[in-house]
């Protein structure tokens, strides 16, 4: 693995990451790197499970590796925020008007067919 350089100069993985790493890819090479715990989750193919696996065991020795990254969140501006209301209050606006007319119109269509048996019944 590239020692990957920080702006001040020192290294951002240890050189015990790298050795980890490259011990993973040589495991994924000849088919022996498994995934999961106690290795049940079947055998790793891909390139960049190999690396995370190879990264994670470092950590676990205590090798210098940066902390995993978690799922960042986008910074919302007042003008987005705003976007984001008015759309959704439309949306339900225009959804509950359909719904009504929909079930207005079942409505009618029943008791048009009742009132139609009733008064045919009572023709006879």
């Amino acid at each position: 693995m590239a020692a990957t350089k920080r702006s001040s100069g020192g290294r951002k993985y240890g050189k015990a990451a790298g050795k980890s790493v490259k011990s993973a890819m040589h495991r994924r090479k000849s088919g022996t790197l498994k995934r999961g715990k106690a290795g049940h989750g079947g055998r790793v193919s891909s390139r960049k499970q190999a690396i995370a696996i190879g990264l994670s065991e470092a950590r676990e020795k205590g090798a210098k590796v940066p902390q995993k990254r978690t799922g960042r969140k986008r910074a919302t501006t007042k003008r987005s925020t705003a976007r984001k209301s008015t759309r959704k209050s439309t949306r339900k606006s225009t959804a509950r008007k359909s719904s009504a007319r929909k079930s207005s119109a079942r409505k009618s269509t029943a008791r048009k067919s009742t009132a139609r048996k009733s008064s045919s019944r009572r023709s006879r």
